[in-house]
């Protein structure tokens, strides 16, 4: 960081040695490995934090580990890394193109899973959707020890984590499902989305759907699930059409958000689309 700023940065050497730090710190510090979120502030008419700890050399944390049963992606690997890691495995098609649509490739090569998930103000997350879909949970570190707790709960409470609080990792189970994900730019890609939404289904051998998950973001202040529309989904073939006319039915369990890019009705007009696209996609992949 400048140092004219009087913003200092202090490089970690291992994971223990990035909690304590940051812990030393409080909540006058935060961690720092992509930066693009950080390094916009100013744009965003926001304060940096006064001292930052790098945690982006620490090699576990960028790391994505396949196993039989699960994907554990580390908290630092990039949506370039993520993308090249995963693609072609089974049941992530969605978390793949989710990577793949945010921002440009070069945000892409910088920007991380866990700085993607931690940034409160970003309601426009690909990643955040895409993993509440995949039931992913989120590993972190305190001075206390290891916790895991799920993407949800962790988007409720990631503005008030104690200071020394790092996530980690993201650790989805592996199951057969079929996912995809859609989303609407302003205008070209690299543009913030107006709406996303992401679909994971587990199919029966008679094609009825016996699992679905559903989740939406860039419409609300943070991504969420769609209960009342995997409910009407469930025990059916997954026909693109039907979600359609269900979503177009049930979209108003939605308060869009109000921004320059996009009015709050408009993010859920477009909904029943991008619920169609998700399923043409998960059927597709």
């Amino acid at each position: 960081m400048p140092a004219s700023t009087g913003q200092c940065l202090y490089v970690a050497t291992s994971l223990s040695d990035a909690v304590a730090a940051l812990a030393d710190r409080g909540p006058a510090g935060a961690p720092l490995a992509g930066a693009t979120w950080i390094m916009r502030a100013p744009i965003r008419r926001e304060e940096r934090r006064s001292s930052y700890v790098g945690i982006g050399g620490i090699a576990e944390l960028c790391a994505v580990e396949l196993t039989d049963d699960e994907i554990r992606i580390g908290a630092c690997v990039t949506h370039a890394r993520l993308i090249a890691a995963l693609a072609g495995a089974e049941g992530c098609d969605g978390l793949v193109a989710a990577a793949g649509g945010a921002a440009n490739p070069a945000v892409r090569q910088m920007a991380t899973v866990g700085g993607n998930l931690c940034a409160s103000d970003f309601p426009a997350s690909d990643l955040s959707p895409a993993l509440l879909c995949l039931d992913a949970s989120v590993e972190l570190r305190t001075p206390g020890g290891r916790e895991r707790m799920p993407v949800g709960r962790l988007l409720d409470v990631r503005c008030t984590l104690e200071p020394g609080t790092l996530v980690t990792g993201v650790v989805i189970a592996r199951k057969s499902l079929r996912t995809g994900h859609a989303r609407l730019p302003l205008r070209k890609a690299g543009d913030y989305p107006v709406a996303i939404v992401s679909m994971a289904a587990a199919l029966g051998s008679d094609g009825l759907v016996e699992d679905i998950k559903v989740a939406v973001g860039s419409v609300e202040a943070s991504a969420r699930r769609w209960p009342q529309l995997e409910e009407q989904l469930l025990g059916r073939p997954l026909d693109p059409a039907r979600a359609h006319e269900l979503a177009k039915a049930g979209a108003g369990v939605f308060a869009g958000r109000e921004s320059v890019e996009a009015p709050g009705w408009y993010r859920v007009q477009v909904l029943p689309t991008l619920v169609r696209r998700a399923a043409q996609a998960a059927l597709a992949g």
